[in-house]
C-alpha cells in the first residue's frame, strides 16, 4: 500500500465496519489519498459489533479511527432509518470542525433509499457547500455499483472480508434473516 504524504489529499471515510465503507479505504488509499475513519454510534443494535470491526480494519490498513457516540432512546429496527446517512455527514462535521478534503460514504446503487441516491449525494453536496464554500465534498465512489461489483471488487484485490460485520440485529454471529444478512449471504452463495 502507499504511503501518506503529509501534502497527499485528504478523505475521511465514514466507517461502519461493513464491506461498502472497508472498500472506500482501499479506494482512496489507492488514490494517494491521506485516509482517516470515523465511527458514529447512534445507539444502533449493532453497535458493538459494528465498533470492533470498523476498529480492526482501521488497524489493518493503518489508517487513523475515531469514534463518536450520540445518546437516542429510539430502538431502530431493521431495515431503512431515514435520515441516517445525513446524520452521519453532518456528524462528521461536528465531530472535526475544522474538516476539509473528502466525506467519503459508502452507498451503492441497487437499494431504494433515498439517502443511497444521486440526488441524497448532490443534495448534501450543496449543504456542504454553503458551509464550506468547497473545501469539503461529500463523496461516494461506489454510487453507481452494485453490491455484488463491490464484493468482486473485495475479492479481486484481496480484501479482509473477515473483518467486516454487516447484520442490522447485531448479535455475535450475524442473524441470516436482516436485510443486511440476506444480501450478503447471496453474494456468498453465488461463489
Amino acid at each position: 500500500m502507499p504511503v501518506n504524504k503529509s501534502d497527499d489529499p485528504f478523505a475521511l471515510v465514514l466507517l461502519s465496519g461493513g464491506l461498502d465503507s472497508t472498500a472506500c479505504i482501499y479506494y482512496y488509499i489507492n488514490l494517494g489519498f491521506q485516509v482517516r475513519t470515523l465511527f458514529i454510534d447512534y445507539g444502533q443494535r449493532a453497535g458493538k459489533n459494528e465498533f470492533q470491526s470498523a476498529s480492526n480494519i482501521a488497524s489493518y490498513f493503518g489508517v487513523s479511527f475515531k469514534c463518536c457516540k450520540f445518546e437516542c432512546e429510539k430502538d431502530f429496527l431493521p431495515g431503512e432509518i431515514k435520515g441516517r446517512n445525513a446524520f452521519l455527514v453532518l456528524s462528521a462535521l461536528l465531530a472535526d470542525p475544522k474538516i476539509t478534503g473528502l466525506i467519503s460514504i459508502g452507498v451503492h446503487s441497487g437499494t431504494t433509499y433515498y439517502d443511497c441516491s444521486e440526488a441524497f449525494i448532490k443534495e448534501m453536496n450543496r449543504i456542504l457547500q454553503g458551509y464550506f464554500d468547497g473545501r469539503v465534498i461529500l463523496s461516494a465512489p461506489f454510487l453507481r455499483w452494485n453490491k455484488r461489483m463491490i464484493f468482486n471488487y473485495f475479492k479481486d484485490n484481496r480484501l479482509p472480508i473477515h473483518l467486516t460485520y454487516s447484520c442490522e440485529n447485531g448479535t455475535d454471529i450475524p442473524c441470516g434473516k436482516c436485510l443486511s444478512c440476506l444480501d450478503r449471504g447471496a453474494l456468498n452463495d453465488a461463489c
